[in-house]
């Protein structure tokens, strides 16, 4: 299991030059004193609001569709204070994957009338991680242990929830940061490759959609400040680029395996949105919101063949306030 956080705080201590990621962080790059460097990002298009909106509406879900939400609460019980239950009515998703949930035992009631199948994966670290799945449908079953790593249910908890259902398989995962200095690195690169060996094993029967906190920026575009963070923060790094890219073509070769097994997993909101630099995670400390300083940590990443079947996947920037972390939806169509 990752290393335990220090008692004093859940997160690193931040300087002027630091922007805090809830499991990752993201470099402030330092600007010469020029006129350029008044401005401290490009303005990217996403809103700025501070706290959730009172009122939220999205549109209506279409028959034959399902809808699918992953949020990283940064904290479950403080989240609920702060819009939490405005914007889960409002999403209404079929599937809604909670991460960072850090509660130490499950809720005795959490919306039990609107997710009768409810999953959650607790961390043995209080007050730590944490994956939830509420689902409106019963899966065929649940898995909240971790066969291809060496430490199995150990690595799993706080981390991971697979649901099998007749057509599909869903994942959840809150994935390890590479920790403060890099310290966890090792064990992250460990944990990405027993799951790119699980994920390829979980594609032979039937195809998948993973969604979560992946803590990883893969592409210069997926934050700000790409070049002041590279191989420095956690989250940006070759070693997390490798290990992601390497999950995302685990799909194997073997001419015994159907068509949709061998295709490789695809990240759907980066796929629909090759050249926009949006982003799902905003600190809360030097006024990263509002300059639009963000990293985009937060994704649902399928098997190439349901692509054709997924409607829409979008990033809700404008519900920001009840964490640091933007949700992420995604439609399909069919049953699962």
């Amino acid at each position: 299991m990752p290393p335990k956080r220090s008692a004093s705080s859940s997160k690193r201590k931040a300087s002027p030059e630091v922007s805090e990621i809830s499991d990752t962080e993201s470099l402030k790059p330092v600007k010469k004193k020029t006129k350029r460097a008044k401005k401290d990002n490009v303005d990217n298009g996403q809103p700025t609001n501070l706290v959730i909106p009172v009122s939220i509406s999205f549109p209506p879900k279409t028959d034959g569709v399902l809808r699918m939400s992953s949020w990283n609460v940064s904290g479950l019980m403080a989240s609920m204070k702060k819009g939490f239950e405005t914007y889960v009515k409002a999403e209404d998703a079929d599937i809604l994957v909670l991460t960072e949930t850090k509660v130490n035992d499950k809720p005795n009631s959490f919306f039990p009338s609107m997710y009768p199948y409810q999953y959650w994966s607790i961390s043995s670290t209080k007050g730590y991680a944490g994956t939830t799945v509420l689902c409106k449908q019963e899966p065929m079953s649940v898995k909240l242990d971790f066969p291809m790593h060496k430490d199995n249910t150990e690595a799993a908890k706080g981390r991971l929830i697979v649901l099998e259902y007749p057509n599909t398989w869903i994942i959840g995962t809150y994935v390890p940061n590479a920790g403060q200095n890099l310290k966890n690195i090792d064990y992250k690169a460990t944990w990405n490759d027993a799951f790119a060996g699980y994920i390829h094993e979980l594609s032979k029967s039937k195809p998948v959609i993973w969604m979560g906190d992946i803590n990883c920026a893969p592409t210069s575009i997926d934050l700000s400040n790409s070049k002041a963070n590279w191989n420095k923060t956690p989250g940006h790094t070759q070693v997390e680029v490798d290990g992601f890219k390497k999950i995302l073509n685990s799909a194997s070769t073997d001419s015994n395996e159907t068509e949709s097994s061998k295709a490789k997993l695809v990240d759907v909101w980066r796929h629909l949105h090759p050249e926009l630099g949006h982003y799902t995670y905003f600190s809360y400390r030097f006024r990263c919101r509002e300059k639009q300083i963000g990293w985009r940590l937060d994704m649902f990443i399928a098997s190439e063949a349901l692509l054709p079947r997924i409607k829409m996947c979008e990033i809700r920037s404008e519900i920001y306030g009840a964490s640091d972390h933007c949700p992420v939806v995604l439609e399909i169509e069919g049953p699962l």
